[in-house]
């Protein structure tokens, strides 16, 4: 009887062994042949990314960096154009080729600027703020800034009188011609004083200023021109931008109808282009304290568009904006606006049509089918007394008051 309980507890142990070899035998046939039977399938989708997610994993490899994406992006848009050139061989595509490269150009000069002026631990300016969130706004003819003073109160009034539109018709004027037409002006250098606060008092009531970080000074145009178009093109995404004096008549819609000719250009600098004396002796109107840099006593200036009006592209109102620490200032503001272009690849168009006179000459002109786009008196480097004579000049010269409405820019 013993010895059948030792037999039969030998057989137990013996009969878990197999069971467990036999476990782990079938554990080891079931994997040979799962992989036998089912394949893992390569991971061939991850080949045919799309152009979105091979974006998004640039992005990723690039680490976001700034330079990178925006030269990528330059790249990608100059070989569509080059395509087109390749296939048409036309001017105009030649032209528009120019003119595209010209504005990537600018744009990635600001957004290298930007990027440096971070990893320098410079504060960044908010005009490259505003430039780099400017994609997705919507884009304007023309940005017409009218230069005043905190004494010209009279003069504003004069132009809100006869050339500037009022009210719902300067809100239709912007969005249904995309022009924008505002008086710019800085503040006083008591922040916040008497002079500050009747420039916020009319401004509430007509809405149509351009407030500048600025100090207000005749000695300060040079500055103020820059601080003009830095703010104008973070402010508005315009294919042109004006500088006019508040003491000149403007047709607005012949200045529009005027600068579309010159639209697939790129760099253009348009005026009425002088080059006046270097006036080196002290005490005279325009006298020049850097006379030397223009070499012997007696030259003159290189050409430059005279100041009562003239407009830019948006690339070189750019250009200004980027460059605006270190561009040097003249004691005359449209000779510092010609020095700053004088190193580059622009195109001065010099038109006389910016510079007419008061009556009779802008009034003859008008007569014979050639509308001036701007009058004014050059012995007064503006319409002498305009408060008192631009109704007239408006009346005699004006291009109608519907001439801007029936434009097609």
């Amino acid at each position: 009887m013993l010895k059948n309980r030792e037999q039969s507890s030998r057989n137990s142990v013996i009969s878990q062994k197999w069971t467990l070899l036999l476990c782990l035998g079938s554990f080891c046939a079931g994997l040979f042949f799962t992989n036998r039977m089912w394949t893992v399938p390569e991971f061939k989708g991850l080949a045919r990314t799309t152009a979105v997610e091979s974006d998004s994993l640039n992005l990723v490899a690039e680490g976001c960096d700034p330079k990178a994406l925006q030269e990528k992006y330059v790249k990608g848009e100059i070989e569509d154009i080059l395509g087109e050139v390749a296939r048409t061989r036309s001017p105009s595509a030649i032209q528009t080729l120019d003119k595209t490269i010209s504005n990537l150009e600018v744009e990635l000069a600001a957004a290298r600027a930007a990027q440096e002026s971070i990893l320098s631990g410079s504060p960044i300016s908010e005009d490259f703020n505003k430039t780099d969130q400017s994609s997705g706004r919507r884009k304007y003819l023309m940005v017409v800034g009218i230069n005043t003073a905190f004494s010209s109160r009279k003069r504003r009034d004069s132009i809100r009188a006869t050339w500037m539109p009022q009210g719902e018709k300067r809100k239709k004027l912007e969005e249904e011609k995309g022009i924008i037409i505002r008086f710019v002006i800085g503040h006083s250098a008591t922040v916040g004083g008497i002079l500050d606060r009747a420039i916020e008092a009319e401004d509430r009531k007509h809405g149509d200023f351009l407030r500048l970080d600025h100090v207000e000074g005749y000695l300060e145009l040079s500055a103020k021109t820059k601080k003009y178009f830095a703010t104008a093109v973070s402010s508005w995404d315009a294919e042109f931008y004006i500088k006019v004096d508040d003491d000149v008549h403007v047709n607005i819609a012949t200045l529009g109808e005027t600068l579309i000719r010159h639209r697939k250009k790129p760099r253009i600098y348009i005026g009425c282009m002088k080059s006046g004396p270097v006036l080196a002796q002290k005490g005279v109107r325009y006298h020049e304290p850097e006379y030397w840099k223009f070499g012997e006593t007696g030259n003159k200036y290189f050409r430059h568009a005279t100041g009562q009006l003239y407009a830019v592209s948006k690339d070189l109102a750019t250009y200004i904006s980027v460059n605006q620490h270190v561009l040097h200032k003249y004691a005359n503001e449209d000779v510092s606006m010609g020095a700053w272009f004088i190193g580059l690849d622009v195109d001065h168009i010099d038109d006389r049509r910016l510079c007419c006179g008061t009556p009779p000459d802008c009034e003859w002109k008008a007569q014979a089918g050639n509308v001036c786009v701007a009058s004014f008196d050059w012995t007064c480097s503006g319409i002498c007394r305009s408060v008192d004579r631009i109704k007239e000049v408006h009346r005699r010269c004006g291009e109608g008051e519907n001439a801007v409405w029936k434009a097609a820019f």
